[in-house]
């Protein structure tokens, strides 16, 4: 096996025509990878992963090989995929509002050149669930674009093929959430095309690295909401005096703990499984 690429969260290795795709216990913000892991994290993102991938698997094919033919060192925390080309864009679907799409909104009363309606505040649900793509940034971040800007970048069918189906996947995950008292606020979804051009979902999905999950009992417009998600760290992180360039500050021990055991929470609730690490 080859190391072919070593993300912020997550190591490639390629071992043939197949690709090993590791998550890590790293934690970013802004980002910057922290310097203090998150123990499980790895493991609960992809066994995380695994269960929504099949919950979803008949809207569109998924990258997973198998689950189980990993090097035992990365067991549970591994998944064997095919390998993908992967599409210059970031697949957001929105049902709430906050994060950065607020932000925008704030500024310009639209989301991705999508028009909301006036009045919205952080945490407000959506008349119905918008698809608010962005750029995918190998250095600084991601910036949002329009549709007409996915469709310039890999054309009319795909761009309208994608939007439906991240619409549908977060359609389909917010309710089956819903049904287990959780808020899926919103979502991000890659895509990429196997060798014989298929479309393909790729990465993770429905996670807390990838999702904003609120507990839907404390769910409150007007104010930030309780997050069982990375945002956790984010909001400890803007408490600091920092720059939010690298180095990034050391966790302290309570924060982990409180992270670890939000990532636990949405697993178990999700899945209806308790966690064994």
């Amino acid at each position: 096996m080859e190391l072919i690429h070593s993300g912020k969260v997550r190591d490639v290795y390629a071992d043939g025509d197949e690709l090993i795709l590791v998550a890590s216990d790293r934690v970013s913000v802004y980002d910057v990878v922290l310097p203090t892991r998150i123990p499980d994290k790895g493991k609960i993102l992809t066994q995380l992963s695994l269960w929504w991938f099949e919950q979803l698997a008949g809207i569109i094919p998924n990258h997973v090989v198998s689950a189980t033919d990993v090097p035992d060192e990365w067991a549970g925390r591994a998944i064997r995929c095919r390998r993908l080309t992967m599409l210059p864009v970031e697949w957001i679907a929105r049902g709430y509002l906050t994060g950065l799409g607020l932000k925008e909104y704030e500024k310009s009363g639209t989301v991705s050149g999508v028009a909301l309606p006036d009045g919205l505040v952080d945490g407000s649900r959506l008349p119905e669930p918008i698809f608010t793509p962005t750029t995918k940034a190998t250095e600084g971040h991601d910036e949002f674009i329009t549709y007409a800007d996915v469709v310039q970048e890999i054309g009319d069918d795909t761009a309208a093929r994608l939007r439906d189906v991240t619409l549908e996947i977060y359609k389909r995950g917010a309710a089956l959430a819903a049904e287990r008292g959780i808020i899926i606020a919103d979502t991000k979804l890659e895509f990429g095309r196997a060798a014989d051009g298929a479309l393909v979902l790729g990465d993770e999905v429905l996670t807390p690295d990838s999702s904003r999950f609120w507990p839907a009992d404390a769910w409150s417009p007007g104010r930030p909401q309780h997050s069982l998600d990375k945002q956790f760290v984010r909001d400890w992180s803007s408490t600091l005096d920092w720059d939010r360039t690298a180095p990034g500050p050391a966790i302290p021990q309570e924060i982990v703990d409180a992270t670890r055991a939000r990532y636990t929470e949405v697993y178990e609730r999700l899945t209806g499984t308790p966690w064994h690490s």
